[in-house]
This record gives structure tokens, C-alpha cells and sequence, in this order.
């Protein structure tokens, strides 16, 4: 099941600040890095958002990015970043054909049509192109604190965020050759303040779709029930497919 994106532009504002770069941030980054061969690549990245991986990888890894996002609004803070941005689907991507050495999908996959997105990455890709689509291993939603204020969360989750097997096919739908995939977990510890600011100011898209009586309720019991500090760990999912 492909997802359908949210307006982003509302949570552009405090996108950042709601989550912060830290020491776990810095892992996902090189590990998507490493599995993708992105340094020194021209690079595509498909769901920008405000553009900070993009202006890592120009800045630590030599890479040239490019990049783009539906939502004008974090296309703005992209530039101002100095990231190459444009407004743009990934489902009509606007570069000619075997424009770029390599495409990234970070947290992206969830909601866009992936069979679309990755015939058109596949298009713009040269002939010894990588794609890496890093996202949140479904595996792992009954786990989350999310879970605990919100039930309705794991199904939600799980009928937006494509497995290994989903994304294995699609793929090779998109004529994808060589996939693997691999997993690896990030830990950081969270605060309750900031636990609630990302409740109340819906940071994520998931908010949107939950019932609204389970939404107040779930924020009622994290105002009342979060601990002061607490741990989270977040498990990530590498499709790392070769044209």
C-alpha cells in the first residue's frame, strides 16, 4: 500500500526543532551513506523536507546534492540552507535521464506512490546507479512509546510503511536488478517537554491520522503518565537497489 502525503508546510515552521540533530542522527547519516556509495556522487534526495541531509552530504561527504520536496515551504528552508531544492513530486521527477549517480529516500517511502517514485528514480538514474530507501522497520511499531498512548498507531504504521518483501517487488517493478537490505538501531534518549511539544504540534504525519478522540486522549495521558526522561530506540530499514 503506497501512501499519500500530508501537507507539510504547517510543521516547517519548528520541523527542526522538533527533531533535533544529535549522535543518532549522525549514525543514520553514515550508515545511509556508507550503504549507498554516496560520497563524492551526484545525489539525489526524493522528500527533502527542510534539506538537512542533503546539505550534510555536501558538506562532509563532497558529495553534489540535489533535491526535492512537495511542500514549498521546506523547499524554502532547504535554500536556505544552500541546498539545490525545487518543488517537485518524486512521481514526475523534472532532470533528464541518467542525470545522477545515486537517489536517497529517507524517511520518504511511506508517503509517495513507490511504484511511480522508483520507475522515475530508475529513470533518472545513469546505467551503475544505487537508490537507498531508508525507512522504519515495520517490524518494530507494537514497540514504540508512541504505542502506548495511541493504539491505533501499529495499524496505521504498518498499512503506510512498506516492508521488505513490498519493497523487494516494487523494485523490481521499477527495474531494480541487484536489492539487499540491511537493519540497524539507533537509541537516544528523550524528555517529556519535548515528547509533548511533538504530540501537540503534530511533527508527525501519523498524528493526522489518527481519531481525534484518541489523539486528545493520547495527549491527556502523556501530559499526566511521560516519565521525565525515557529511551527510545529507533530501527531502521536499507533498500539499497542497484539498476
Amino acid at each position: 500500500m503506497t501512501g499519500a502525503a500530508p501537507d507539510f508546510g504547517p510543521r516547517a515552521a519548528r520541523y527542526d526543532e522538533l527533531r533535533p540533530i544529535d549522535d543518532a542522527w549522525w549514525r543514520s547519516f553514515e550508515e545511509i551513506v556508507r550503504a549507498g556509495d554516496l560520497r563524492g556522487r551526484r545525489v539525489l534526495e526524493v522528500g527533502c523536507g527542510t534539506g538537512r541531509f542533503s546539505h550534510a552530504l555536501e558538506e562532509r561527504e563532497l558529495a553534489r546534492a540535489w533535491a526535492v520536496d512537495s511542500s514549498s515551504e521546506m523547499v524554502e528552508r532547504a535554500k536556505a540552507l544552500g541546498v539545490n531544492a525545487r518543488v517537485s513530486r518524486g512521481e514526475a521527477l523534472p532532470f533528464k535521464s541518467g542525470w545522477f549517480d545515486r537517489a536517497v529516500l529517507r524517511m520518504a517511502a511511506h508517503l509517495v506512490d513507490r511504484p511511480r517514485v522508483f520507475a522515475e528514480v530508475s529513470r533518472v538514474l545513469a546505467p551503475s546507479g544505487r537508490v537507498v530507501v531508508a525507512t522504519h522497520d515495520p517490524d518494530s511499531f507494537d514497540d514504540i512509546w508512541l504505542t502506548k498512548l495511541f493504539p491505533s498507531v501499529p495499524a496505521i504504521e504498518r498499512a503506510r510503511f512498506p516492508d521488505e518483501p513490498t519493497l523487494r517487488a516494487e523494485l523490481a517493478g521499477a527495474g531494480f536488478g541487484i536489492i539487499r537490505f540491511e537493519r540497524f538501531e539507533v537509541e537516544r534518549t528523550l524528555d517529556r517537554d519535548h515528547a509533548i511539544a511533538t504530540i501537540r504540534e503534530k511533527a508527525f504525519s501519523t498524528f493526522d491520522l489518527l481519531p481525534p478522540d484518541e489523539y486528545a486522549e493520547g495527549l491527556a495521558r502523556a501530559e499526566t503518565e511521560l516519565p521525565k526522561t525515557f529511551a527510545h530506540r529507533f530501527p531502521w530499514l536499507l533498500a539499497v537497489a542497484d539498476r
